[in-house]
């Protein structure tokens, strides 16, 4: 049985903070996969997840709701990732220079970045469903319980989620699939 996020939080509070690991591992990549898209770059979300998770360690005693983990990591996660924006464009106006796109190489692409892409593109109730669900490892009962929402109300947004994603993914293909 995997244990849940207020389980590894309080042993963290209580002394144990190599049990931060289990929440890292659970969440790492979906923070990652929320920030790629958002970031648009793989490498700069890394960077964010990172600097996420730290903050969230040394906040974890102000975390309220330890079954809203991911949400609450989410939160810190979006102003990391404002910060290193602003940071980003200040450096460019002090030395007056101008970003070129990124590119990747076929061979080079993650192979799930179509699905990442069109993952951090969903409405963010609907990516925090799905996150939790599939990158969470959580049930449908236990995504309810997270985001305190009936269970009938997550099945249905798990269910609209699935047809988005899946159009969005017929569009990347030219509707392929």
């Amino acid at each position: 049985m995997t244990e849940s996020d207020r389980f590894y939080i309080e042993r963290c509070l209580d002394g144990h903070p190599d049990d931060y690991r289990h929440l890292v591992r659970r969440y790492q990549s979906a923070l990652i996969t929320g920030l790629t898209y958002r970031l648009k770059s793989r490498d700069r979300a890394e960077e964010t997840a990172q600097e996420a998770f730290v903050r969230a360690w040394f906040n974890l005693n102000r975390l309220k709701k330890p079954d809203s983990f991911l949400s609450w990591l989410t939160g810190i996660a979006n102003r990391v990732a404002g910060e290193f924006r602003r940071k980003d464009k200040n450096l460019l106006r002090q030395d007056d220079v101008s970003i070129v796109s990124q590119t990747t190489s076929p061979a080079e692409r993650h192979p799930d970045v179509d699905l990442e892409k069109a993952i951090s593109a969903l409405p963010d109730a609907y990516r925090e469903i799905i996150l939790l669900r599939y990158y969470g490892g959580q049930s449908c009962k236990e995504v309810a319980e997270s985001l305190e929402i009936p269970l009938g109300t997550v099945t249905k947004m798990l269910s609209r989620a699935y047809a988005m994603l899946r159009r969005s993914l017929e569009k990347e293909s030219g509707g392929a699939l």
